[in-house]
């Protein structure tokens, strides 16, 4: 389930070394001669274009988790790689095509890609050759739909709309909604489409259905004024943080103050080179990570990700950094690991993941098990910024 260039944005988690899944057999796969088996992790994700900062965050992460994991000197180690798509389906294929040729004969695993439209082309080629394959971020249904080698490790987009009218009912939060939404957008799409779905079921008042083409937009104001017009006092935007940022500025300018509620593609705005923070004060946001969490995996993922980035890490880093030990923890508990092949591995991955009881605890959530359709299961945080932070607003 993302934009800008990378000293302005965002960034991901922290994880400590410990809490590795036991195995049937002593806690070590089976490896034949007691030497560590190699599993090649392929990543993909834009590190240039306009997205360019979600699949930085995502590969950062994940290479905090790599080095961690293969500092345990345990019996499964990780070969990491990371290839640009740009953002795109097609150079996504070709990444993942690069990639086939790096493992070679060894078998390799896939991680990513960072965004839905490259993650969905990619999926139906991991699903015809058999490789195993999981996305930190890329939340659309259509990623795992009818493909039992994929799985991710972020909230699905329906999932993150029910959520949020389910918040707000509960809460008592507004009397007349709007929701603002890129409709261009796969992302974005899928969340509004499942909000809108659910504030009529449940009885909400949805005054006011806004959409824009994509996120090069720049002027928000018909799409404000309608809610403004409309009576909306509560406006959901599921929709990345650099729209976002526009709309809360343009919001201002016109004397607009409903209340704000987005999702996790939000993560990272108030990290944005010169964002005015105050612009996004009692924003609400859904999102299963932060980076100003008190326990001590958190901690020591952000100590480090700010000593080798100089930036605080968001959700995206997070995933990314869990789904190497999703990865790991998972190749701890496969008997007969060594000498397996893509497709051997896939299966044995793909069982596992899918049995529902195979269960991570990470920085993105606790005791977080997986549905047999690929969808993740835990339970999102919600945050209200205050003061320019982050606090609890469960």
């Amino acid at each position: 389930m993302k934009k800008k260039k990378l000293a302005a944005l965002l960034l991901a988690g922290a994880m400590g070394l410990g809490l590795l899944a036991g195995c049937s057999n002593g806690g070590k796969p089976e490896n034949g001669g007691g030497d560590a088996v190699t599993i090649k992790v392929g990543g993909i994700g834009p590190t240039t274009g306009d997205a360019a900062q979600y699949g930085t965050a995502t590969e950062w992460g994940a290479e905090i988790a790599v080095e961690e994991i293969n500092a345990l000197n345990g019996p499964v180690k990780l070969e990491f790689k990371y290839e640009d798509d740009t953002g795109a389906a097609d150079t996504a294929v070709a990444a993942y095509n690069n990639l086939k040729d790096w493992a070679k004969d060894a078998p390799l695993v896939i991680y990513g890609t960072t965004t839905t439209g490259p993650c969905v082309a990619v999926s139906a080629e991991t699903y015809a050759d058999r490789i195993f394959q999981l996305t930190p971020s890329a939340s659309s249904p259509d990623v795992v739909a009818g493909k039992d080698n994929v799985f991710q490790m972020c909230f699905t987009d329906p999932y993150l709309g029910t959520a949020g009218a389910e918040y707000l009912k509960d809460k008592g939060l507004g009397t007349k909604y709007a929701v603002i939404y890129n409709n261009g957008d796969a992302y974005s799409t899928g969340i509004a489409e499942a909000f809108i779905a659910k504030t009529k079921e449940l009885g909400m008042e949805l005054v006011a259905t806004q959409t824009y083409p994509d996120d090069k937009t720049t002027d928000y104001t018909v799409q404000l004024n309608a809610c403004k017009d409309a009576g909306a006092d509560v406006v959901f935007l599921p929709i990345y943080y650099t729209p976002a940022s526009l709309i809360l500025a343009q919001a201002k300018q016109m004397s607009y103050a409903p209340l704000f509620i987005g999702g996790d593609g939000m993560d990272g705005m108030l990290d944005m080179d010169g964002f005015d923070k105050s612009l996004a004060e009692g924003l609400l946001l859904m999102t299963p990570f932060s980076a100003g969490a008190e326990d001590d995996r958190t901690k020591s993922f952000v100590e480090k990700f700010q000593k080798a980035h100089n930036i605080l890490p968001n959700q995206f880093a997070a995933d990314g950094y869990d789904c190497m030990y999703a990865i790991y923890e998972a190749c701890l508990e496969i008997e007969g690991l060594a000498g397996m092949d893509s497709a051997a591995l896939c299966d044995a991955l793909s069982a596992k993941f899918g049995s529902g009881t195979f269960k991570v605890d990470g920085l993105t959530g606790k005791d977080m098990t997986w549905k047999k359709t690929g969808e993740i299961d835990k339970a999102p945080l919600i945050f209200k910024v205050e003061n320019g932070a982050y606090v609890d607003a469960q």
